[in-house]
């Protein structure tokens, strides 16, 4: 699913790397024993403090994916979806105490209940890419005229809300990283460039406070899982779950109603 989605966005003129297959047309193969793919090679380094040109370049980007999924067949859930939520929760929550387990179990509860609601059901959905934090594009050029050169990390793809995607987004690249809270102008400039591309329903503008709270806590519990019963990978560094913690308060104190 993840490389037939990066050949798909790549094919479609996305700054993605392409998987190129075999003569037997395969694009997973075996090297020395293990699942390789052979991928092309993007240019460009990453932005650790993205500008308000970052995030329209961003914002921009996304919505062209959003687009180009519109006729790509394959289906694969959101495996961090709410059923991973409803999964992952019991299972962190002994690790919590006070206001942490009142603030995750209110969670769950909104979250059941916005899944359900008529509006969330309408959302456009697609294969997301769901975990586009900023560690994960790369940007040519010269400084403070970089252009977006490349999205990688396809790993956490599945077909979600495309609004779930956008707020996933905007609660990494439009957040101040020792609060938590939205920058509003870097979260306007990112959604006016989106929506340049791809409009936004009604239902996904009404709704977006709420998706940036389902993000916020989708990667509040898998950092807590992270952090406190590491996975057997050797890559994984497990990050402070506190960040995100502090996200989704923010998310529910000061919800943010963009501009039309």
């Amino acid at each position: 699913f993840y490389l037939q989605l990066m050949r798909h966005l790549a094919r479609h003129g996305l700054p993605v790397p392409e998987p190129h297959a075999n003569a037997q047309g395969d694009l997973v193969l075996q090297v020395a024993g293990k699942p390789a793919a052979l991928v092309s090679r993007l240019s460009g380094h990453g932005i650790d403090a993205p500008d308000l040109h970052h995030c329209a370049q961003r914002g921009a980007t996304l919505a062209r994916m959003h687009l180009a999924v519109a006729d790509f067949p394959l289906r694969q859930p959101n495996l961090r979806g709410l059923p991973w939520r409803e999964a992952t929760a019991p299972t962190v929550r002994h690790w919590l105490a006070g206001a942490a387990t009142r603030l995750l179990d209110d969670e769950m509860a909104f979250q059941r209940h916005l899944a359900a609601s008529p509006s969330h059901v309408r959302l456009p959905q697609g294969a997301v890419h769901a975990d586009l934090f900023r560690d994960n594009a790369l940007f040519d050029g010269l400084p403070g005229r970089e252009r977006l050169s490349g999205v990688f990390d396809f790993y956490f793809a599945g077909v979600d809300s495309l609004g779930y995607d956008l707020a996933v987004v905007l609660n990494d690249w439009c957040i101040d990283l020792e609060t938590g809270a939205l920058v509003t102008e870097r979260a306007q400039a990112l959604l006016s460039a989106y929506q340049a591309e791809r409009k936004c329903t009604g239902d996904e503008l009404r709704l977006l406070p709420g998706l940036r709270r389902a993000a916020a806590l989708r990667f509040w519990l898998s950092r807590l899982a992270d952090w406190h019963a590491p996975r057997d990978a050797s890559l994984l560094t497990p990050k402070d779950p506190a960040h995100f913690e502090r996200v989704l308060r923010q998310c529910i104190a000061q919800p943010w109603h963009p501009d039309a």
